[in-house]
């Protein structure tokens, strides 16, 4: 199953709402409030690269107070 972690900076306040809004979205099994450049750590899975794409660009990216993120894809898991 495809893998990503996906950083994500949202407006200044809006941490806690986006971290609530993740966490309601099956394909991603963990969510995390970080300090430093970003603000939330999310952990997606998917049953098919197809479905991890559409659920970083159609779900995640589209929330109404996601500014940016960084995708990055799992390329083993040992």
């Amino acid at each position: 199953m495809p893998l990503a972690y996906v950083l994500i900076n949202t407006e200044i306040g809006a941490e806690e709402e986006v971290l609530k809004q993740l966490k309601q979205m099956p394909p991603v099994k963990e969510a995390y409030l970080v300090y430093g450049v970003y603000d939330i750590v999310a952990k997606v899975e998917a049953e098919s690269m197809d479905k991890l794409k559409e659920t970083v660009s159609w779900n995640i990216r589209r929330l109404e107070k996601v500014r940016s993120t960084l995708t990055m894809l799992v390329m083993s898991q040992g």
